[in-house]
């Protein structure tokens, strides 16, 4: 199905990648870690619940979901450049919607990274690395279940690296664009960007990418850095090394991310609904909650959660809360995996901290999680799988 070995392990690489303006940053040496604020509450799943994976598709290195409103489609992006269609319980083909492939770089961490479509459903949003490495957000109006070229440039930043790129994308609850950017790649953030305040690499960005002047975008006044000076106005969170994937809980519009670590450990972060932004997740001076150069940046949010390399993980593939009605023991559980590993986890914060289990089943190359309009969740393989979670 249009695989090779050489392609799966470029992308262990992928994932892993462990071997690989303004005024000056605000950085303290205070040695001070916060814990995350106490979610909002939700339906409490239980814990141990288990589930099953059937296979909806086989595509060409699926690596991303997205929904339109009023659609009954689900959109799929390829990494190597399409984006395609499909109705699950159909027999019908994936139709191709967007074409990217000649515009894009693939090898090791690149390729179409991300997609989203704008609430109204009007425009499809593509996140990539064009041919020279660098990442780009470009919008696409969609209409009679076609992308329409040539696109709109919403985004521009260029890479020094080609490992590192994050490349997610998703609308918020607020309908604002959040985008994902790792800290520009090679080992161990070498040019100190995971502080660097004047840079978007290493950041969570949001953006309102519908102005109504000729401007791509604008920085909405509610962001936490705008008015500063010296500092990117489109920050919204930093310290990040490569978020992967991050998602929005539908239900309470906390935001999980899940942030790829170096050689050591992985990490989940979680932001509340009712949170400014502004948040320092600690990357380079922490890998997950652990010291990894010598600074410490004062207020720096500790991990939900984190997991040693040493329990056979490699890079975690963030994922979804669940709150499909198909498994109602996992509503309100936050569901991710692990790129190497290929287990399905279900997280749960409780009194005593926060509590993991094995959902059951692997997926070999675990490189992706989406949701539908009903809230069912699907997990993706690079190796072709789109697989949706069952009962």
């Amino acid at each position: 199905m249009r695989r090779s070995l050489a392609v799966g392990l470029s992308l262990l690489w992928f994932l892993t990648a462990c071997g690989g303006g303004g005024g000056p940053p605000v950085i303290s040496r205070s040695p001070s870690r916060v814990a995350v604020s106490t979610p909002t509450p939700t339906q409490t799943p239980r814990i141990g619940t288990r589930a099953h994976l059937e296979t909806v598709a086989r595509l060409d290195e699926p690596i991303a979901l997205a929904v339109r409103r009023g659609d009954p489609f689900l959109y799929v992006a390829e990494k190597p450049g399409l984006v395609v269609s499909l109705r699950p319980g159909t027999r019908s083909a994936p139709r191709t919607v967007l074409d990217l492939t000649g515009n894009i770089t693939t090898g090791g961490e690149q390729g179409l990274l991300g997609i989203a479509f704008s609430p109204d459903g009007r425009w499809l949003y593509a996140s990539f690395t064009d041919r020279n490495g660098d990442s780009n957000v470009i919008a696409y109006a969609f209409s009679g279940g076609r992308a329409r070229l040539p696109g709109r440039r919403i985004l521009f930043v260029s890479q020094p690296f080609s490992n590192h790129n994050g490349g997610n994308i998703l609308f918020g609850p607020d309908g604002m664009l959040y985008f994902g950017l790792g800290d520009g790649g090679s080992e161990g953030d070498p040019d100190d960007r995971g502080q660097d305040l004047h840079t978007l690499l290493a950041k969570m960005l949001r953006i309102d990418p519908t102005p109504a002047g000729p401007h791509p975008y604008v920085v909405p006044a509610s962001n936490p850095f705008v008015g500063r000076s010296g500092v990117r106005p489109e920050i919204w969170a930093y310290g990040l090394r490569n978020p992967w994937r991050f998602s929005f809980d539908r239900s309470t519009g906390d935001l999980w991310i899940g942030d790829v670590g170096q050689n050591s450990w992985e990490e989940i972060d979680e932001q509340p609904a009712r949170s400014g932004g502004g948040q320092n997740y600690g990357w380079s001076c922490f890998e997950g909650d652990h010291a990894y150069k010598d600074c410490r940046p004062r207020g720096a949010v500790r991990p939900v959660y984190e997991y040693s390399h040493v329990s056979g993980g490699c890079a975690v593939t963030g994922g979804d809360v669940y709150r499909g009605s198909h498994i109602p023991g996992l509503q309100g559980a936050y569901l991710f995996g692990d790129y190497c590993a290929g287990r399905l986890l279900g997280l749960v914060r409780t009194g005593e901290g926060v509590r993991v289990w094995r959902l059951g089943p692997t997926v070999s190359g675990l490189d992706s999680f989406g949701e539908d309009a009903d809230g069912d969740l699907y997990a993706m393989s690079l190796n072709g799988s789109l697989f949706r979670l069952t009962p």
